[in-house]
């Protein structure tokens, strides 16, 4: 059984406030269009991508569970499935249109290149996180560049050209986003663009031997689209031109033309339902269809790229932005070939095209997404409440402080106010002293004027005139007696 401290790496706590409910909005959204859009492409396979969106929808919901840190801790494992894998497509994998690139299990059929994509973004976005402070060393790129080819390698002889490029891209995104210097990107950009001028000029030659022939072919039905020889490869991109412009503003199902040929319904354009997904929408939903599929998946990249500056580590930035990049060049390269501007390469749109390996390796990606925004949410959470409580303490102690340098200034206040009391009895003592003193001088006076001893009085502390008046009234009686 695993231990207390396994299990709460593993699952975190469900709370419903952190999830990315907006992600999962687009989501849902854009993966509803991919089942109406493969529904209209062929309707025996709508079922299936349904049966697809909500497999993927509940492994997402799974993995969003646990920790993504969790999980890339088993980063080599991962690195290691794949390449068995991929050797596995390479010696037992079952061929179509002339490339072994699934693995038939019966009942289902998986494509591990679009696990792969998942698996290297996971692998190296640890491995640059554990070399961020020598990544820009020659020992930490020449490891990574092994690390990458090997795969890539294996990719590319199925063959699949367009995954090799498209790895090799998001490979150069991801350690971008780790902190590559400048300087080695220039230079990587000295060294790739004179090789890629050389590569397109071997390329379209006749006895070219890097690529294979129907590859070949593509690329010069791209460059040469007038030449006769190549008219059957640019035959179902300018068919799916047409398809798209003839959907105009709405779309044929939502105006209901039925005078116009269909071009999907007259099989003009093959594989529609998954490498030219986006003539079906632009036919069957016009130029509104097509801007809601880009603007669900341009929102998705811009919410992952969003997640990303909210990650607590650089694996999880490089994780969202990897996918991100994936969804992006995917759909971008996906919509030129339909729209004629990019030559044909076969890359199915996410969420949209059919095809449940690249719907649920992108599921997969999208539950540690979840995952890492709900830990990092419940970490801000926690830091605000812990901040919250420091305030809180902060808040008591200056009451604290307060009430001491009250009752403090209440106590030299007292001590005050007493001083000023005894001063005043002081004083009043000393006016009273002085009042006697005059009083007796008086007294005396008054005796030698007379040549009588003065009696003793009792003694006057206030001189008012009242008193004044009756004491000169009672010497001038006392002469009268005399």
């Amino acid at each position: 059984m695993l231990q207390k401290g396994t299990k709460d790496k593993m699952l975190k706590q469900y709370k419903l406030r952190f999830y990315n409910f907006r992600l999962v909005i687009f989501l849902l959204a854009i993966s509803v269009i991919g089942i109406v859009l493969v529904g209209s492409a062929r309707e025996d396979l709508k079922s299936k991508q349904l049966v697809g969106v909500i497999l993927g929808l509940i492994i997402m919901v799974i993995l969003s569970l646990m920790d993504y840190s969790w999980i890339s801790n088993f980063q080599w494992i991962m690195y290691g499935a794949n390449i068995v894998l991929l050797l596995i497509v390479r010696l037992f994998g079952d061929s179509a249109n002339g490339a072994a690139r699934w693995i038939d299990f019966g009942f289902i059929r998986f494509q591990p290149t679009e696990l792969s994509k998942i698996i290297i973004i996971l692998f190296f976005a640890r491995f640059f996180m554990d070399h961020e402070e020598d990544l820009n060393t020659f020992k930490t790129l020449a490891k990574s560049v092994i690390l990458l080819a090997i795969p890539l390698f294996l990719i590319y002889e199925q063959p699949d050209m367009k995954n090799t490029l498209m790895l090799l891209a998001v490979f150069c995104i991801l350690i971008y986003i780790a902190g590559l210097s400048y300087k080695i990107i220039g230079g990587m950009f000295l060294i790739i663009i004179p090789l890629a001028i050389i590569f397109v000029s071997i390329v379209v030659q006749p006895d070219q031997k890097l690529i294979k022939d129907y590859q070949r072919k593509r690329i010069m039905a791209f460059l040469y689209p007038e030449n006769e020889e190549y008219s059957d490869d640019i035959e179902q991109q300018n068919n799916s031109k047409t398809a798209i412009a003839s959907g105009e503003l709405i779309g044929k199902k939502l105006s209901g033309d039925k005078e116009v040929a269909s071009v999907n319904d007259g099989n003009f354009v093959s594989e529609n339902q998954t490498d030219f997904i986006f003539a079906v929408a632009g036919e069957e939903y016009g130029f509104m269809g097509c801007c809601s599929i880009v603007i669900l998946l341009l929102a998705i990249s811009v919410e992952c790229i969003r997640m990303s500056l909210r990650a607590k580590d650089l694996s999880g930035k490089i994780i969202c932005c990897g996918m991100a990049s994936i969804i992006s060049l995917q759909s971008f390269l996906n919509i030129c070939v339909a729209t004629g501007i990019a030559p044909n390469t076969g890359t199915p749109l996410p969420f949209v095209s059919y095809g449940g390996s690249s719907l649920l390796s992108t599921m997969i990606m999208f539950g540690i997404i979840q995952g890492l925004y709900i830990v990092r949410e419940d970490e801000e959470a926690e830091e605000e409440h812990q901040i919250e409580m420091q305030r809180a303490r902060q808040r008591n102690r200056s009451r604290q402080n307060e009430r001491r340098r009250q009752s403090s200034s209440n106590a030299k206040s007292g001590r005050s106010r007493q001083d000023g009391r005894d001063r005043r009895r002081e004083y009043d003592g000393d006016n009273r002293d002085r009042a006697r003193q005059r009083e007796r001088d008086l007294r005396n006076e008054s005796g030698r004027t007379t040549g009588k001893k003065t009696t003793k009085s009792r003694p006057r502390f206030e001189d008012v005139p009242e008193q004044r008046q009756q004491r000169q009234r009672r010497t001038r009686s006392e002469q009268r007696v005399r």
